[in-house]
């Protein structure tokens, strides 16, 4: 990034504050009829992290997808102040649009402390060299270069799946980690779906119920990250999945899970 240049992700994180009110405009139209839960997700994180000092950074994020949003429809989120300490805050945050509520989240954010750095290896599902090109006909996956397996050939970006920004984000840790929040919405409502149910558009009725994030180490959107997304259970019409983003060196930079909602 360079003079005033602002990303893309940058410029959707923009806001009118107004105390601890953030109003943000969507954008006038989206590719698909609900605004896009990785969006909203991202710019309740920004609004959060407005709120709390430099430099304590995102620790985690649970939300809830209450109902779904509208392009083009102002959106005002609230940040509630929990609890402000040494070491960690905490957020919570209510986004509404047209006086009702659509989604909920508690974000925790964390000065960072000196310790053991260490997890379990996991080998690459995919490698790079073996994972292919891919466009999928998803919502803002033209700000992405994804790489899938050979074998998908949905219309969506199904895990594993290597990822990166095509533009540089700016080097601030709150920006990339709402970039992070952004992107792990892919994937995971493809991976959720009961066994033995086509990757079809059409085929019944999708949508995410609730999504968490775990940050745990630095992320750098423009380089190359593997995002591996595993069921854990189906039932009552949802499924639950888990999720681990590394990047090209093998270390784990975030954990997710999520739970969609599968009528078919």
């Amino acid at each position: 990034m360079t003079g005033v240049d602002v990303s893309w992700i940058a410029q959707l994180l923009q806001f009118e504050r107004r105390g601890d009110t953030f109003v943000t405009s969507q954008p006038g139209a989206g590719p698909g009829p609900r605004l896009f839960g990785g969006l909203i997700a991202a710019q309740s994180l920004a609004a959060a992290g407005a709120t709390v000092e430099p430099h304590k950074l995102p620790q985690s994020l649970h939300l809830y997808f209450v109902r779904g949003g509208r392009y083009h429809v102002d959106v005002e989120v609230h940040v509630e102040r929990t609890r402000d300490g040494r070491s960690f805050d905490t957020r919570r945050v209510t986004a509404v649009q047209e006086g009702a509520v659509i989604l909920e989240m508690i974000a925790s954010f964390h000065a960072p402390e000196p310790g053991p750095d260490e997890h379990p290896p996991h080998a690459p599902s995919v490698s790079l060299a073996e994972a292919r090109a891919k466009e999928p006909d998803i919502e803002y996956a033209d700000r992405f270069e994804i790489r899938t397996t050979a074998d998908d050939d949905s219309v969506f970006a199904v895990p594993p799946f290597w990822i990166r920004t095509r533009a540089e984000i700016e080097d601030d840790p709150l920006t990339r980690a709402c970039t992070l929040t952004f992107m792990s919405d892919f994937g995971p409502v493809p991976v959720a779906r009961p066994s033995g149910v086509p990757l079809d558009p059409d085929t019944g009725y999708a949508a995410s119920l609730d999504h968490s994030v775990w940050f745990h180490r630095p992320f750098v959107p423009h380089d190359w990250h593997r995002y591996e997304v595993h069921p854990l259970n189906v039932g009552d019409s949802r499924g639950l999945v888990h999720g681990s983003l590394y990047d090209a060196g093998g270390a784990l930079i975030a954990t997710t899970t999520q739970e969609a909602l599968w009528r078919v």
